[in-house]
């Protein structure tokens, strides 16, 4: 169950990306609303990448394995500002300039979004900021396809953004 906060705001697009309705974070989500999203691999400059584990609280798929930080982005925010609050507010990362890696719709029974993806490559630490965050590691090729196969990862980050990190990992 999601913790009781500050309504937040979300704008809603259609399936070009154009703005076209503003709801509550809550009502995008009771109503499977298309909304903007940003991810972001982290890697570590010996080719690790950071996964983590969501925070119980989380409103979608709590619990699960993640391999992007990121998330919703806010009624009129871009998809730059995005990045960057989630980066500091996820895993406390202020500096760096995540690279564009490309966009894609995903839909299914539990969001419906378009999404932008980033890579970000980090060598310094990393801290869980707003308890979003349950539990970071660093894991290599193989380690992430052992846990692809066990555990219950995002199936939005995996859909948009898998197929890029793996090439880029191996």
């Amino acid at each position: 169950m999601a913790v009781d906060g500050p309504v937040e705001y979300v704008d809603l697009v259609d399936a070009d990306d154009n703005v076209v309705g503003r709801v509550t974070r809550g009502e995008m989500r009771a109503g499977v609303l298309r909304h903007r999203a940003v991810f972001v691999a982290v890697t570590s400059t010996d080719g690790k990448l950071l996964i983590h584990r969501r925070s119980d609280t989380k409103d979608l798929w709590p619990g699960w394995w993640d391999i992007a930080v990121g998330g919703v982005v806010a009624a009129g925010e871009t998809y730059g500002n995005a990045v960057r609050r989630e980066l500091a507010e996820e895993v406390g990362i202020d500096n760096g300039d995540p690279v564009f890696l490309g966009s894609g719709a995903y839909d299914d029974a539990d969001v419906s979004l378009i999404g932008h993806c980033y890579h970000l490559v980090h060598s310094g630490p990393i801290e869980a900021r707003d308890g979003e965050v349950a539990e970071f590691l660093w894991v290599d090729l193989s380690e992430l396809r052992l846990r692809l196969g066990r555990d219950r990862f995002l199936p939005d980050s995996i859909s948009l953004l898998l197929p890029d990190l793996f090439a880029r990992l191996s």
